[in-house]
């Protein structure tokens, strides 16, 4: 299985983005030295698609299903592009803080923590619907690390279109996204540029 081990504060500083999307509060104290060069127009493209799989934690082969889904579906490829990725079940996970990074929410979820409608799922990929519900099985809510990553995202805003319960580890997809209340610093608008050559 292929899983990508660059250190995570190397690649965001390479791509010129803040650690905080990931989930991760460290700084990098080290700036980039060739900050100063200009990027070419298929650079500045490749570049927003490598942060939009890094973000999301895909590979390349994944992402680019998620492309040819998007172009299938109603509406703007882009927009539909990052809805696919929002709604897969390690962000949503993420997202309603019952994990600190997307890293650690997609090991959540392939060792089978995680119950959608009241079903064992151990996809990471598995895309969540609108009254979805997302909750720790039984067994493992009384974990001591659900109550340390509680204590870490306790702050931590959850997106309008879910709903949490953070003390019965519990939460609900009240409707998919819209682009607006997706907070990824992605153009991707470039990412379809690309792709469309």
């Amino acid at each position: 299985m292929a899983v990508n081990r660059v250190p995570v504060l190397k690649r965001c500083r390479s791509l010129g983005m803040d650690p905080i999307y990931l989930g991760i509060d460290k700084k990098s104290n080290r700036e980039l030295k060739r900050a100063n060069r200009k990027l070419s127009e298929y650079g500045q493209q490749l570049r927003e698609k490598q942060k939009a799989k890094f973000i999301y934690g895909v590979l390349e082969k994944p992402f680019r299903n998620y492309y040819a889904k998007a172009s299938k579906m109603n509406g703007m490829v882009g927009t539909n592009l990052m809805i696919l990725l929002e709604t897969r079940l390690d962000n949503v996970v993420f997202r309603l803080g019952f994990a600190r990074t997307r890293r650690e929410a997609r090991q959540i979820v392939g060792h089978q923590h995680i119950l959608v409608n009241g079903k064992r799922v151990q996809i990471p990929s598995y895309r969540v619907k609108a009254g979805d519900t997302v909750e720790i099985r039984e067994k493992s809510k009384s974990s001591q690390r659900y109550k340390d990553i509680l204590e870490v995202t306790a702050g931590r805003m959850v997106p309008a279109w879910l709903e949490a319960d953070q003390e019965n580890l519990k939460g609900v997809v009240k409707e998919l996204p819209t682009r607006d209340e997706i907070d990824v610093p992605v153009n991707e608008t470039l990412i379809v540029e690309l792709y469309s050559k």
